[in-house]
């Protein structure tokens, strides 16, 4: 009788933490979704505040085009990976679309009609604005996905994990391409 009520209060005990475990685990993947939620609002929000800036940029640019079918380019594939909630297209496509809006803003350097242009100026401080935020954004982002494979790989979150479906999430890394400095020389001497 005492051995067989010692092994219920263990089983009851056992299966207490499992329920602890399996909560915080379901936390955690909703960090992650919260964490995506906030990423995709302000991509959507940059997302419709480019078309703007590119018309406002063509009524000065004309001999730009290329500079800015590259940013209507990266911005459509930004739009597409972030649909498909594509992570890793997602980061490829970001740094193209960052590559490009600096190499629009350099650019924009010899137009001092569209520099001084307030719908213009408004525009790329919104932009301006809003990759500041996506930046904060991908950072609290990264740290929930970490935390969360972190305790789907743990020891014993690992065996609820499995048992229940949790998974790892992928971080969103950026291009190579958005880290490297944009060549001023290049792009004024067109």
């Amino acid at each position: 009788m005492t051995g067989g009520l010692i092994l219920l209060i263990v089983l009851a005990l056992l299966a207490l933490f499992g329920v602890f475990i399996f909560n915080q685990l379901v936390q955690l993947k909703h960090n992650v979704g919260k964490a995506w939620a906030n990423i995709d609002i302000l991509l959507k929000q940059r997302h419709d505040e480019l078309p703007k800036l590119v018309e406002t940029c063509k009524q000065y640019m004309q001999f730009e085009q290329a500079t800015l079918e590259k940013v209507m380019q990266a911005r459509s594939q930004v739009a597409s990976a972030r649909e498909s909630r594509n992570i890793s297209a997602l980061g490829q496509a970001e740094g193209a679309l960052r590559l490009g809006l600096g190499n629009l803003f350099a650019v924009a350097e010899a137009y001092p009609e569209l520099k001084t242009n307030e719908t213009f100026q408004h525009l790329q401080a919104r932009i301006s604005g809003l990759e500041n935020a996506i930046a904060d954004r991908r950072e609290f982002y990264n740290e929930s996905v970490n935390v969360n494979n972190v305790r789907v790989e743990q020891f014993p979150d690992t065996l609820v994990a499995r048992l229940f479906g949790f998974r790892q999430f992928p971080l969103l890394r950026f291009a190579s391409e958005e880290k490297k400095d944009v060549n001023l020389k290049q792009l004024f001497t067109r």
